[in-house]
């Protein structure tokens, strides 16, 4: 499964690629990165249907919010998945982010282990198709 990640500080990379690591050697997953929400959607427009089933993006970014991101996947790519991070749990980009079909909403720093948790239950729900 391709997990799509984007956020405009790139250090985020290196992070995810550690945090996941065994996930990705074993071949469960496999992550992709942008910076911006426009090269994420480029990246969902590059094959069709897109082969991205997971994004987990920033909401605070240049250009593109992650909010107007997730409008976006939401209305061309109803089928995946989105959550949203922050670095400001405040009630009203939570409130914004679910009512647009947001998934999950997580704070930084990351709770790791709550995402492998929700990672999992995709992977396992995959299986049967």
């Amino acid at each position: 499964m391709k997990f799509l990640v984007v956020d405009d500080e790139q250090d985020v990379e290196m992070l995810f690629r550690q945090k996941f690591r065994r996930e990705i050697r074993s071949g469960n997953i496999e992550l992709e990165f942008a910076f911006s929400g426009k090269q994420a959607l480029d990246i969902l427009g590059s094959t069709e249907p897109p082969d991205v089933v997971y994004v987990f993006s920033d909401i605070n970014m240049p250009g593109m919010t992650g909010l107007e991101l997730l409008d976006t996947i939401k209305s061309e790519h109803p089928q995946i998945h989105v959550s949203m991070i922050s670095a400001y749990g405040d009630d009203d980009n939570y409130r914004k982010a679910i009512e647009s079909g947001a998934k999950e909403f997580f704070t930084k720093p990351i709770d790791f282990e709550s995402l492998k948790s929700e990672i999992s239950t995709m992977l396992e729900k995959n299986k049967g198709k």
